[in-house]
């Protein structure tokens, strides 16, 4: 598998901000680190394959988390462009993004659940505004609309950097890179493994 450079570096790290920001510390805390972001950020662009092969990225809202915080669900409309999607192809990116530059990027497979019970059970009266009522008794946006369904995802690879400092004090870090040339140690750079994620599942991670 070939791969793409454009410098040599000799024995220094070509990517100094990976090598100095990067951290493996206990599965538990990549688990609830990542877990603690996702639920501050709750908004993220889900990232689907169209079925003439284009990539389509959507605003989502985390409705809950399962699978001991590393799976989501999410709300959808059943009879939108996203659930087309997902029927050819389940492969899903979701992407969380915060304004001081906080991100996680998780992979995973997608299913749309429509089961009534597990609907009632995060269903929110919220998305009646998203849904309207057509007025027929059947399509008013309540959780026996059969409009309503839900988007799991099953994550199989994480990727996430979360500020290991006060705004403040990234900004001194950054400021001094700038000055020195040296890479600053601003976030905790993580990455989680599809084993990884699997024990996490199962409760291996608590």
């Amino acid at each position: 598998m070939s791969s793409f450079s454009n410098a040599d570096t000799g024995s220094k790290p070509a990517d100094p901000y990976t090598e100095k920001n990067y951290q493996e510390p206990s599965l538990k805390e990549k688990v609830d680190d990542l877990a603690a972001f996702v639920d501050k950020c709750k908004f993220c662009m889900m990232t689907t394959k169209t079925q003439d092969g284009l990539l389509a990225s959507r605003c989502m809202a985390l409705a809950a988390k399962e699978g001991h915080g590393i799976d989501y669900i999410f709300h959808t409309n059943t009879e939108s462009g996203k659930t087309d999607d997902l029927a050819a192809n389940s492969s899903i990116n979701l992407g969380f993004l915060n304004s001081s530059g906080e991100w996680a990027s998780i992979s995973g497979t997608a299913s749309v659940e429509t089961d009534r019970e597990k609907v009632k059970t995060y269903y929110s009266p919220a998305l009646k505004a998203w849904l309207g009522d057509l007025g027929d008794g059947t399509h008013d946006g309540g959780p026996e609309d059969p409009r309503i369904g839900l988007i799991k995802i099953t994550s199989e690879t994480a990727q996430y950097a979360v500020s290991g400092k006060t705004m403040i004090g990234s900004a001194i870090e950054v400021a001094k890179g700038v000055m020195t040339g040296e890479a600053p140690a601003v976030n905790k750079l993580r990455h989680l493994s599809e084993s990884e994620l699997k024990q996490a599942r199962e409760g291996g991670a608590e």
